[in-house]
C-alpha cells in the first residue's frame, strides 16, 4: 500500500512520549528514593536508640544488684560481729571458770557425782581455758577484728551504697551516649554538654536538668546534632534510703537464728534424788545460760553464765538454792549497760564471812526458790565485763514500699537531622525489673527488692509524652 500523495509521513512522536514518561518516572523514582533515605535513616536511628535505651536499663539493672551485693554483705559482716561478740563471752566464760575448776569452788567430783560424768568432765576441762582472758579484753584480738567490722559497715559500705544510688542515672547516660556515639561517630565525636534531657538523678535540683548530647556545627537543630529527653523516669522515688534499726533488726535476727551457735544457750541438768523432806519436789541444779542479741540501738552484746544451785534448808527460810558460780563472762556492747537477768552492782568475792541466803534477803530480791537464772553469776560478770562498742544497725536503700511491684523504666526521645534538611524523631522505652531465676521454695512470691540481685533490663513500649516533651518535639 502506498501513502497518499497529499500527506506526509509523522516522525518522532513515541519519542517525545518517551522523554515524558522517563522524566515522570525520574520524578517518582527521586520522590521514592528520598521517602527510602527517609524510612532507612529513622530505621537506623530506632535501633540505634534501642540499644541506647537497653544499655540504659542495663546499667539501672547493675546499680540496683550492686545493692543487694552491698546489702547482703552488710548481713554477712553482722553475723560476724556476732560471732565475735559471741566468742568474746565465751572466752571470759571459759578464763573464769577455768579459775573455779582449778580451787575446786564447787568440785569437779561433785558435778559429776550428782549430775553426770560428762558434766563434771567437761567441767575438769575447763582448767585449759585459763589463757582465753586476753581474747575478751577492749583491747584484744576479737574487739579489734570487731570494730575492724564496725568501721567498714558504717564508713565504707554507707559511702558506697550513696555513690551507687548518686551516680546511677549519670552513668546510665553516659551508656546512652556511649551507644549513640558508636552508631553515629561523625556526628557525636564534638559531644558537649547541653540541657536537653529531663533525667534528673538524685540530688539534683529540678531546675537543673542532666547533660545532653550536642554536637557543635550549624544544622536544623540550632548546631546541635542530637537532641535527645529522658522522661517517664521513676529512679528517683523507686529507692530510698531506710534506718537499720527499724527495718533491719528482724531481718539481721532471723538469719543470725540460722546458727545455733548464736541462739539462746539455755540448759538445766538436775540430780535424780531427794535432797530434803521438807521440799521433797526440788532438786540441786545445774544452770547453764546464755544469749547473743542486739540491743535497743541494734549493738551486739553476749553474756554466758554457769552456776550450780546445790537445794539446802534451814529453820529460817526453809529451803533456798545456794548458788555457786562456775563460770561467767559478759561483752556489752555500750557502758554501764544493764543484763535483762537479776544481778547486783558489788558482789561478795566469798560468803565466809556470811551466809549467802542471809545476804539475798538483806542486799537483793532473788527468788532463792522459783528463780531460773544465775544471778550470782550475773553480777560477777556484769562487774568484770569487757565493753566492745559499736554503731549499731547500718541505713541501707531498698526498693520504695509502693514501688516494689513497678518496674524501674524511662523513655528516651531522640531528634535527629535527617536527609533533605528534615527531622526525625524516634522514640524508646526500656525498664529494669525483678525477676528471679527459679520460684522460692516456700511457695511465696518475691516482690522487688535490694537483697537479692536478681535485677534484669529489657525494652518496654514507650508511655504517654509529657506536655513538655510534646513542645520540645513539635507535636500537637
Amino acid at each position: 500500500m502506498t501513502p497518499h500523495p497529499g500527506t506526509r509521513p509523522q516522525q518522532g512522536q513515541a519519542l517525545v512520549l518517551g522523554m515524558l514518561l522517563a522524566g515522570a518516572a525520574t520524578v517518582a523514582f527521586l520522590r521514592y528514593f528520598a521517602t527510602a533515605q527517609v524510612v532507612g535513616a529513622k530505621s537506623r536511628q530506632l535501633h540505634a536508640l534501642d540499644a541506647a535505651a537497653y544499655s540504659g536499663a542495663l546499667i539501672q539493672a547493675r546499680a540496683m544488684n550492686m545493692l543487694s551485693y552491698l546489702n547482703t554483705a552488710q548481713i554477712g559482716h553482722q553475723i560476724a560481729m556476732a560471732h565475735l561478740v559471741t566468742l568474746g563471752s565465751w572466752s571470759a566464760f571459759g578464763a573464769n571458770q577455768s579459775n573455779q575448776a582449778g580451787i575446786g569452788n564447787p568440785p569437779a567430783h561433785l558435778v559429776a557425782m550428782l549430775f553426770g560424768a560428762a558434766h563434771g568432765q567437761a567441767y575438769a576441762s575447763a582448767r585449759g581455758a585459763a589463757g582465753l582472758a586476753p581474747l575478751a579484753r577492749t583491747d584484744g584480738r576479737l574487739a579489734r577484728a570487731y570494730a575492724e567490722h564496725d568501721h567498714f559497715v558504717m564508713g565504707v559500705f554507707g559511702h558506697v551504697q550513696q555513690a551507687v544510688v548518686a551516680n546511677a542515672p549519670g552513668a546510665r547516660w553516659n551508656a546512652i551516649q556511649a551507644v549513640l556515639a558508636r552508631n553515629y561517630p561523625d556526628h557525636m565525636s564534638g559531644a558537649r554538654p547541653g540541657a536537653t534531657s529531663s533525667a534528673k538523678p538524685p540530688g539534683r535540683d529540678a531546675a537543673s536538668p542532666a547533660p545532653a548530647a550536642s554536637v557543635p556545627g550549624s544544622n536544623p537543630l540550632n548546631g546541635r546534632g542530637f537532641d535527645i529527653v529522658i522522661t517517664n523516669d521513676n529512679w528517683e522515688n523507686h529507692v530510698r534510703a531506710y534506718s537499720g534499726r527499724q527495718r533491719l533488726r528482724s531481718f539481721v535476727q532471723q538469719v543470725a537464728g540460722l546458727y545455733d551457735f548464736l541462739g539462746p544457750r539455755d540448759y538445766t541438768a538436775r540430780n535424780h534424788w531427794m535432797v530434803d523432806a521438807r521440799c521433797p519436789m526440788l532438786r540441786h541444779e545445774l544452770r547453764r545460760r546464755g544469749l547473743t542479741g542486739l540491743d535497743l540501738h541494734g549493738r551486739w552484746q553476749s553474756i554466758d553464765t554457769q552456776s550450780f544451785h546445790a537445794l539446802r534448808a534451814n529453820r529460817w527460810i526453809g529451803c533456798y538454792r545456794r548458788e555457786y558460780p562456775m563460770g561467767w563472762g559478759w561483752v556489752p556492747s555500750a557502758a554501764g549497760q544493764a543484763p535483762d537477768s537479776p544481778y547486783v552492782a558489788e558482789p561478795p568475792d566469798n560468803f565466809s564471812s556470811q551466809d549467802f541466803w542471809r545476804w539475798v534477803k538483806q542486799a537483793t530480791n532473788w527468788d532463792l526458790i522459783a528463780g531460773t537464772s544465775n544471778p550470782l553469776a550475773d553480777s560477777r560478770a556484769v562487774a568484770g565485763r569487757q565493753t566492745w562498742p559499736g554503731s549499731g544497725l547500718p541505713a541501707y536503700f531498698d526498693v520504695d514500699d509502693g514501688s516494689a511491684d513497678r518496674p524501674l523504666r524511662f523513655d528516651i526521645l531522640l531528634r535527629h537531622p535527617g536527609p533533605d534538611n528534615s527531622i526525625i524523631t524516634t522514640r524508646s522505652a526500656a525498664e529494669t525489673f525483678f525477676s528471679r531465676p527459679r520460684p522460692r521454695g516456700d511457695g511465696l512470691v518475691e516482690h522487688g527488692n535490694l537483697f537479692h540481685p536478681y535485677w534484669q533490663a529489657r525494652l518496654a513500649s514507650p508511655g504517654l509524652l509529657p506536655p513538655q516533651a510534646r513542645d520540645k518535639a513539635g507535636w500537637p
